[in-house]
């Protein structure tokens, strides 16, 4: 499949309410980089959209597009019916936001910002419950932010993300700095908004979290969108198939497995066989092809496609982390759910 496969065609027969849209986005940077190259996008109402895409494959460009921090070359943007540059006070007031690089006031505490934060949207949220929800304790809270882990920041810009309950969250590359108990709170708090009928755009180029969260995912390379499906429709439209993976007694000295439809590849180690299988009917057919072929089948494990490898199909192995200087690597957290 090449990377430049066209989007599911879904978009155009889902009449759920659309919480984003871009029309042929583009966005330039002088004459010589093409940060986002023609994007047609579309987000539902109630959905987490995952916007995957390696570092500089120009998420957060589109994303200060959409919050009109930075104005396009070309094309538009709607949020929630609002056009995001005509009328950007009104998208800012249903959006949060918890930006890839974001400013905190490292003089004040913790509560400080937040305050003054539900001061600026004029929300009235109660603080104590904010801080809850993101797990930032009181004590923490109380300090200056000067002094706060990468972890402990991160926790605060999602409080203040959340400020007013809005009715859409943009999570750009939510999990930096959190150790995995924040990483499993952030999808926590991303699933109960969609529940509830808001939406969460989930942007990463950490795939394994995209997978865990999203309803829908789409990939942008160089700028340009590649694929746009559920995990289960890129795989389909990749034809990206299984691993069965059998532990036997015996190896048969005879095994027929390429005779089986739907099978690309067979590998034997010892008394494990690992078969390759492009469609799904084939997984059945191989256990009993096994069988026949006169081996007992003591344990079958049947292992999908991951996003990685669907990733580097639809981008021609282009890695998630490509490029980017601030690409996630091994942190060690520290006891308040952050990095030093």
């Amino acid at each position: 499949m090449p990377a430049d496969a066209p989007p599911s065609s879904e978009e155009a027969t889902d009449d759920r309410p659309v919480a984003i849209r871009t029309s042929d986005l583009t966005k330039r940077y002088g004459d010589d980089v093409l940060a986002v190259d023609a994007l047609d996008l579309t987000v539902y109402a109630g959905e987490i959209f995952g916007f995957l895409g390696p570092n500089g494959a120009g998420k957060s460009t589109t994303i200060d597009v959409i919050m009109d921090y930075v104005r396009p070359s070309a094309g538009s943007v709607t949020v929630l019916g609002h056009d995001a540059q005509a009328e950007t006070r009104a998208v800012h007031e249903r959006v949060g936001i918890l930006p890839d690089g974001y400013g905190l006031y490292e003089r004040l505490t913790g509560r400080k910002n937040l305050e003054y934060a539900v001061e600026l949207k004029g929300t009235g949220d109660d603080i104590d419950a904010l801080l809850d929800r993101v797990g930032l304790e009181s004590a923490a809270a109380d300090r200056a932010v000067g002094g706060y882990s990468k972890g402990m920041t991160q926790r605060l810009a999602l409080a203040i993300a959340l400020v007013g309950d809005p009715d859409v969250l943009i999570l750009d590359e939510p999990s930096s700095g959190l150790d995995p108990n924040g990483v499993r709170l952030v999808r926590e708090i991303a699933r109960d908004h969609a529940d509830r009928g808001k939406t969460v755009f989930f942007s990463s180029h950490i795939l394994s979290q995209v997978e865990a969260v999203c309803d829908r995912v789409a990939i942008l390379d160089r700028g340009r969108l590649v694929a746009v499906d559920t995990i289960a429709g890129l795989r389909a439209a990749l034809d990206a198939g299984s691993t069965v993976t059998l532990t036997v007694d015996a190896v048969p000295d005879r095994l027929t497995l390429g005779e089986v439809a739907g099978v690309d590849d067979v590998a034997v180690d010892d008394r494990t066989i690992r078969v390759r299988v492009g469609e799904a009917a084939a997984k059945v057919d191989v256990i009993d092809r096994v069988r026949d072929d006169g081996a007992a089948v003591l344990d079958v494990t049947i292992a999908e496609s991951s996003l990685e490898d669907l990733f580097s199909a639809y981008t021609g192995g282009s890695s998630p982390n490509r490029d980017g200087p601030d690409a996630a690597g091994p942190v060690a957290a520290d006891a308040d759910g952050g990095t030093r």
